[in-house]
């Protein structure tokens, strides 16, 4: 523990240092000026090591820079601000005292000092700077641990697709470092591909939660079944095992799935409760991928409908989460209009592009209030 004592006159330094000798404050430093202070605390420094001062004892009425403008100054220094700060002042004008706390100081104490006075304060100011530590080391280690939790989820995500017959991209925009979005693709033969896109219920972390829970079941699904009927009625089954009737909160899902087959020139899906996608069918016709059941997780059984789509010569799929609807919404649109119409434009080149640039300027990618995520597919 450190206190860091800041007054021009030496006398007023004398008094304090014997108080808080007596006391059994034995590690203190004691400096004459602002200017000192910010010397002694690094201040300037571009990378600063970690301070060791606990609280600071500082005298408003000083040269050059007076008290109040020095605690201004270590408000907006991120390695200073969280030490608590307790004026020291001969002033007895209340309105410079409140402008004193309103900078940044936790207490004041008047001169000439009072010993229980200063002591109690120096209490006080110290409980508050080991919360502020331990809050600072609990949000480090949150912070840790989401940047692992991100690192793992952005690891199920499933790498691009290019070959001959078939392009699947995709760009993924969490809110939050963690998100509630997630797609996965999976090829079955030579001419075959599972790919799935869902949105889990809310986002951040609870919605990732759940999100991981899902994606081992997901990928397993996808593996085994050849039919995406067969892919929604198993991960409904997956989910209402999470939903126990006792929980809190009930957990649901929409989705895409779909089986893309390049030699029969078919698409096979399932809507459940997603937003519908688009695809350009052999360069003019866009074909809505509209809602066949209700989302994952609403009820234990579910009225599975499937339906097909076949192209002559090639297609192209746009799918994407409700984030991506309500960005485009800002700008006073329909987003489904404004995607349908991206679509429409004819067969676009995302082989150097991300998807979601077809859709929205840069400028709505960012600091979204939902995650947002968008898988382009082009199949002949």
């Amino acid at each position: 523990m450190s206190i860091l004592i800041v007054d021009d006159n030496k006398v007023n330094l004398f008094v304090i240092e014997k108080i808080l000798k007596r006391a059994g404050y034995n590690d203190f430093v004691s400096l004459t000026s602002a200017r000192e202070m910010f010397n002694y605390l690094d201040a300037d420094t571009p990378s600063p090591k970690e301070t060791s001062v606990d609280i600071i004892l500082l005298d408003i009425m000083m040269p050059e820079i007076d008290g109040i403008e020095a605690c201004r100054r270590l408000q907006e220094i991120p390695h200073l601000k969280d030490i608590p700060v307790i004026f020291v002042t001969a002033l007895e004008d209340s309105n410079k005292v409140a402008e004193a706390l309103d900078v940044g100081g936790i207490d004041y104490i008047m001169k000439p000092i009072n010993k229980v006075d200063l002591l109690a304060r120096i209490r006080v100011g110290l409980r508050l700077k080991y919360e502020k530590d331990w809050h600072r080391k609990q949000d480090e280690k949150i912070r840790n641990e989401l940047d692992l939790s991100m690192q793992v989820q952005s690891s199920l995500l499933s790498e691009p697709v290019e070959t001959e017959k078939l392009l699947i991209k995709a760009s993924y925009l969490p809110a939050n470092k963690l998100a509630g979005d997630m797609y996965y693709w999976h090829r079955i033969d030579e001419h075959r591909s599972a790919i799935i896109m869902l949105d889990m219920m809310g986002h951040g972390i609870s919605a990732s939660l759940v999100c991981m829970y899902i994606s081992s079941v997901l990928r397993d699904a996808l593996r085994t079944y050849t039919d995406p009927v067969r892919v929604i009625t198993e991960l409904n089954r997956w989910m209402n095992l999470l939903n126990k009737p006792e929980s809190p909160v009930h957990y649901y899902f929409t989705a895409i799935s779909m089986i893309i087959d390049t030699e029969n020139k078919t698409v096979e899906y399932v809507n459940a409760g997603h937003p519908p996608g688009y695809a350009l069918l052999d360069g003019d016709k866009v074909f809505a991928l509209s809602t066949g059941c209700c989302p994952v997780g609403f009820f234990p059984e579910m009225d599975v409908k499937k339906n097909t789509i076949s192209f002559e010569d090639r297609i192209q799929i746009l799918l994407f989460t409700d984030g991506v609807m309500e960005a485009l919404e800002k700008d006073d649109v329909n987003g489904l209009d404004k995607i349908r119409s991206a679509v429409s434009k004819g067969w676009l080149d995302c082989r150097t592009s991300s998807p979601i640039d077809f859709l929205l300027p840069s400028e709505l990618q960012r600091d979204q209030p939902d995650d947002m995520c968008v898988v382009f597919i082009q199949a002949q």
